[in-house]
């Protein structure tokens, strides 16, 4: 037999992806913790309805214009809540996509 044709199976190129692999695991888990820690601010009714959000759409604040209050419609209310609920979600979504995007990229598939 020629040599170097009788060796064992190599094993560099699986321990290799094996490497790559913990380090964008790691590298995951840290964008994921920066995530829990970054916010956003969406605004609705001119700045009347606040609503924070985390990287992790998690939601932090709810912040309501006392001034909106005294005409107290309360399906108003309600439309304004939820259009910052759904835009601070959407910026949210944005933050996570730019800090778990670019290690997506790098899976070895």
């Amino acid at each position: 037999m020629a040599k170097g044709f009788n060796r064992g199976p190599v094993m560099g190129g699986q321990g290799g992806m094996m490497a790559q692999l913990q380090r964008l695991q790691k590298q995951m888990e840290e964008a994921q913790a920066q995530l829990a820690e970054e916010t956003v601010t969406a605004t609705a009714g001119g700045g009347a309805i606040q609503v924070t959000m985390t990287g992790d759409q998690k939601c932090r604040a709810v912040v309501i214009d006392p001034a909106l209050l005294e005409d107290a419609d309360a399906e108003l209310l309600q439309d304004l809540v939820l259009s910052a609920v759904n835009l601070a979600l959407d910026q949210s979504r944005e933050l996570a996509a730019k800090k778990l995007g670019p290690l997506a990229g790098g899976l070895p598939f």
